[in-house]
This record gives structure tokens, C-alpha cells and sequence, in this order.
């Protein structure tokens, strides 16, 4: 491991909560902080909403995956691939062997210097995409409403297809160790098209590629001496799995979105996990007076849920329209009502 000197860490209310700790008050960040509702990137929001914000996530793209995997991504303005996979004949298209050092060298020197430009205010994170979501990506061509060449993909090649996850789960997994390395002390899964696959596609496609990438970070870490980190999925719209995810993910914490009560949420998983989330994204847009009422209502849910960490967050990205101030509104009313 490099010998990087990492300022100590002064915030670890989010590792003691993904740990499921009880805290004085429930961590709190957001997905897409770093995001373009802000006119500065990963550092910034930290100083922005000083004191209120209990991680930072390293500003970058999913789709770095598959660019390392050899395939081009344009962003216009959303991402788009020119050359997209059309049957598993175009896989031999796709780098044999992946060496993100190389490809992905620049995403790991960002993390080293965030970290130290952190000056352990707070934990950083580190992230991935799913395989599931990656794969859909490289098939669509860019985003999809139907997914339909994605899902055509899984049924009529299915064995083509499971080769491939677990290809992109393989280069996932070297991605988020490096991350590690790097000074990450937190890594997210993202799936975010999970709930796009009937409950029997996910247990078959999905599930064994998310704890293929848990059981293998962990194992990569444990043998390479190095202190394993907190590791949380979050698999948008497959509420369906969470009581499975809890047993059988192999991940520290799971991230909800706001279709599902977290009363309900931790009846499902019991106390084996942390949970985050679930604020609908929108409610953000809704004036200071649905925000509070909201985050009041969430804070009262996670507590009557009972055991368990929870870390205060969106139930999915904070979009490009949001006031700012409205972002510093909600992380004031979580400190406010997390705390009671």
C-alpha cells in the first residue's frame, strides 16, 4: 500500500453509523453532492455547508469502467457510447485484460488529493457502478426507458451475458480496491437500474455479480494487509431483495430510495445492516416547509424502525435544478430532527 500521511480523521460519525453504531445524530450526505446543482465539485460542498455535511464523495463517472474496458464514451450532454455492444460477438472488442492503474490512474491520484485536501473534516468515498448497470450501458448505447436490448441481452444470451457481468465485476472490483489504496474509507456500489429486473432476473444476473465484488474486495484487502472499509449498496428500485441483500450481499450498509417505509425497510433486513437514505429527490424542490416536514417524518420512521445504523440521505441523486440553499435547509432539518 503506498505510504500515503493522511491527515487523522476528525468526523467518523458515517463509519461508526455504517458499522451500526448508534450516533448523536444521524450522518448525513448526499448522492450527486458533487454534482452539477453546485457550481464547485467534490472539496467544495464540504466548505459550503461546513459542519453539515458528514462525507464527501469523490466527483467522477460510473462509465470510467467501461472506458477502461476499452469501449468510447461521449457526453452529449448525457453519456452516450458510439460504438455500443450489438451481440456478444462485439465482446472480443473489449481489452482482455484491464490494468486500471493505467486506465484509471487519474481517478486515484483525485482521490489521494481529495483526501488530503479533506484535512480529515470528513471520510471520503469511493464508488462503483453495478455490474447490472454498467452492462445495460455498454448494450443500450446510453441511457433507456425499456432497456429492451439490455433485457434482450439477458434472454437470449443468458450464459454470454452472466460471462460478461462478471467480467465488469472483475474490473469493478480491482477499480474499488484501488480506491482504497488511493485514501478512499468507504465504498458504494451503485445499481441503479436494479429495479428494472423482475425479482428472478436479479437473483440470476444481478445478486451473484454484487457479492462476487463484496466477497472479492474484501478478500483482495484482508490478503494485502490492508484495513478493510465500510461497504455500502445501493440497488435503486429493488426493494423486493433487500431481506436477501442483508443476508447474502455481504455489504456493510444498504441504501434505500424513497418507495419503501423505513419502518418497513428494517423489518425486512433486521439489524444485520445499516440503512440510507430515502428523501424523494424532488421534495427539495418543494419550499423549506415540505423539506422540514419530510426530513421530520423520515427522521421519526428511521427511529421507530428501531436497531441499527442509518445514514441520512437522498433516495437517489440530487438533480442539476436544486437551490442550494434548499440543500443547506434539508442538512439543517436532518441535524435538527436525527438528533431528538
Amino acid at each position: 500500500m503506498p505510504a500515503h500521511d493522511f491527515p487523522v480523521l476528525k468526523n467518523d460519525l458515517l463509519l461508526r453509523a455504517a458499522r451500526g453504531e448508534k450516533t448523536e445524530h444521524a450522518p448525513v450526505w448526499v448522492m450527486r453532492q458533487a454534482g452539477r446543482y453546485l457550481p464547485e465539485i467534490t472539496l467544495q460542498p464540504i466548505r459550503r455547508y461546513h459542519g453539515l455535511l458528514d462525507a464527501s464523495i469523490i466527483f467522477s463517472d460510473i462509465l470510467v469502467v467501461p472506458q477502461a474496458m476499452g469501449m468510447e464514451v461521449l457526453m452529449n450532454p448525457g453519456p452516450s457510447f458510439p460504438d455500443p455492444l450489438v451481440t456478444p460477438a462485439d465482446i472480443s472488442k473489449l481489452s482482455e485484460n484491464v490494468d486500471v492503474n493505467k486506465e484509471l490512474g487519474y481517478v486515484f491520484d483525485a482521490i489521494t488529493q481529495t483526501r488530503k485536501g479533506l484535512d480529515g473534516a470528513v471520510p471520503l468515498i469511493g464508488f462503483c457502478g453495478a455490474p447490472w448497470t454498467l452492462f445495460a450501458y455498454m448494450i443500450e448505447g446510453g441511457g433507456s426507458k425499456t432497456l429492451q436490448k439490455a433485457k434482450s441481452w439477458l434472454f437470449r444470451y443468458p450464459e454470454e451475458s452472466k460471462a460478461l457481468l462478471l467480467r465488469i465485476a472483475d474490473v469493478c472490483v480491482d477499480f474499488l480496491v484501488g480506491q482504497v489504496k488511493a485514501g478512499a474509507q468507504l465504498l458504494q456500489v451503485f445499481d441503479s437500474w436494479a429495479g428494472e429486473l423482475s425479482p428472478h432476473d436479479f437473483d440470476e444476473f444481478s445478486l451473484p455479480t454484487l457479492k462476487h465484488i463484496s466477497t472479492q474486495v474484501r478478500r483482495r484487502l484482508s490478503e494485502e494487509n490492508i484495513p478493510g472499509v465500510p461497504m455500502t449498496l445501493f440497488a435503486k428500485g429493488a426493494n423486493f431483495a433487500l431481506s436477501k441483500l442483508a443476508q447474502e450481499g455481504g455489504y456493510d450498509v444498504l441504501g434505500l430510495d424513497w418507495c419503501i417505509d423505513p419502518v418497513e425497510a428494517r423489518r425486512l433486513v433486521g439489524d444485520k445492516v445499516a440503512l440510507q437514505g430515502n428523501m424523494d429527490p424532488n421534495v427539495l424542490y418543494g419550499g423549506r416547509d415540505a423539506i422540514e416536514r419530510t426530513v421530520k417524518r423520515m427522521c421519526e420512521a428511521f427511529r421507530a424502525g428501531g436497531g441499527g445504523g442509518w445514514i441520512a440521505n437522498l433516495g437517489h441523486g440530487i438533480t442539476p435544478g436544486v437551490d442550494p440553499e434548499d440543500m443547506r435547509w434539508f442538512l439543517e432539518c436532518v441535524h435538527k430532527y436525527s438528533a431528538q
